[in-house]
């Protein structure tokens, strides 16, 4: 990967890489969920609190990585080894792995696929009679023969073990291989040979058990990834207008009849909900959306958004903007650390940063609050029904009463009573005849 951060937290639609395998094991019905990590212990903090981990000292590995876990597997039941690198496994997939394993009542399942280039993956080596005797891996060169790299069905990197054959089987592993490991798949010809049956269940989509090992790789299971992400909304009644454009986590939940329009994406934990519009080319971070939202052409970051409200085009909503029923945020707005009543409007080429306003208020154009004294944030306080005069700065700590008025081009720095209309600015004076001094001067 050519990367300072490890291989499996790389993001996939949101999540690190890790995170895929761990909630198909869980959505298979995994009761217990164990990761192998190294000493530096940087996978801890992204899995969620019930995952355990296990340390693997040194990198020995497949066979090793397993052996660091032995601790935590059940010798009663079955076990699942799955590769962290596996973003595009699902749930259904292993739940029919494990299903075959019970069929069959086998010590070990390997999951396999047939790949048209096969490269980089261990070979399944079958003998006469069809049955899975090893698996040939092809890390390093003098793994595996030329008639074995021809096989073209190859170990997927997800088995099922009957947890106390595993357990002994790791016992009996060797480094007598390319590249001095202890390889997991060794396993498989030491229960043949103590007399425990090992299949190959064949998984029904190549693409299910994609690696990745490069940044290339990367983007192709992640454009596999949007493209399952952008079906599942599509089938629960959202239409993605452009799919192509359309980048959308898999953290994210929609609504049914909301519209996506083309270049949107919608990252991390949005939640947008019924009737919404949104784009085209917005940008919906950690923000939530009620029912019958519009959001034009606009970026959203940690903002919440009531019934019917309207946003843009070209806002700017911040975290802790808070829109209420029916409230708009116009053209050019920026909003932060606020909360905008119920039907009141920001119509356009304003900043509201750490402000609240009440019901039915409207802000002219240019309105700003003035919410920083070069040492610490202050409030703005608005009422309701309040009209806010176009080039308005209202300087914080400061409040405007219900029903009152600002008069255009004021710097309000005391409170507005209640109905009161707040005049702060010089009178107009005009001095006769400047322009032709001007040019007696010859400036």
């Amino acid at each position: 990967m050519r990367s300072a951060l490890p291989k499996v937290l790389h993001p996939i639609c949101g999540r690190p890489m890790i995170v895929w395998p761990l909630l198909a094991a869980r959505a298979a019905g995994a009761e217990r969920v164990v990761v192998v990590d190294n000493p530096k212990g940087l996978l801890a903090e992204h899995l969620p609190d019930d995952v355990a981990v296990a340390i693997q000292h040194e990198p020995r590995g497949t066979g090793d990585a397993v052996a660091a876990a032995a601790a935590m597997i059940d010798p009663t039941a079955p076990v699942l080894v799955i590769n962290g690198d596996m973003p595009l496994i699902t749930g259904a997939a292993i739940a029919a792995v494990f299903a075959a394993h019970e069929d069959a009542q086998a010590a070990a399942t390997i999951a396999s696929m047939e790949l048209d280039d096969p490269s980089g993956y261990g070979r399944v080596i079958r003998g006469a009679g069809g049955g899975v005797e090893r698996v040939a891996e092809t890390k390093a060169a003098g793994d595996a023969t030329a008639e074995e790299l021809a096989i073209r069905e190859v170990n997927a990197g997800l088995y099922v073990f009957d947890g106390g054959a595993l357990l002994a089987a790791l016992n009996s592993l060797d480094q007598d291989n390319a590249q001095g490991e202890l390889y997991l798949p060794d396993v498989l010809p030491v229960l043949l040979a103590a007399g425990k049956p090992v299949q190959a269940c064949p998984l029904p989509d190549p693409d299910l058990a994609l690696g990745v090992n490069d940044r290339v790789e990367l983007a192709h299971v992640t454009r596999l990834a949007q493209e399952r992400i952008h079906a599942a909304h599509q089938l629960a009644g959202v239409t993605i207008v452009d799919p192509a454009s359309t980048l959308i986590d898999a953290t994210v939940a929609i609504g049914e009849d909301t519209t996506i329009e083309p270049s949107c994406f919608l990252r991390g934990r949005t939640r947008i909900g019924a009737r919404c519009t949104v784009g085209p080319l917005s940008t919906v971070i950690d923000s939530v959306l009620a029912d019958d939202v519009v959001v034009r052409h606009s970026y959203l970051d940690g903002a919440t958004a009531a019934d019917g409200v309207t946003i843009g085009p070209f806002a700017y909503l911040r975290p802790k903007a808070v829109l209420r029923e029916n409230a708009k945020a116009g053209t050019f707005v920026e909003i932060k650390n606020s909360d905008v009543g119920a039907g009141s409007k920001v119509p356009h080429l304003s900043y509201v940063g750490d402000a609240d306003i009440g019901e039915g208020s409207n802000l002219g154009a240019g309105t700003i609050t003035a919410n920083y004294d070069g040492r610490e944030k202050h409030r703005t306080t608005i009422g309701s029904r309040v009209r806010i005069s176009v080039d308005t700065s209202l300087v914080a700590p400061v409040t405007v009463g219900d029903d009152a008025y600002t008069a255009a081009g004021s710097v309000i720095t005391e409170d507005v009573p209640p109905g009161a209309l707040g005049v702060a600015r010089e009178r107009q004076t005009n001095i006769e005849g400047y322009a032709e001094r001007r040019r007696g001067t010859g400036s």
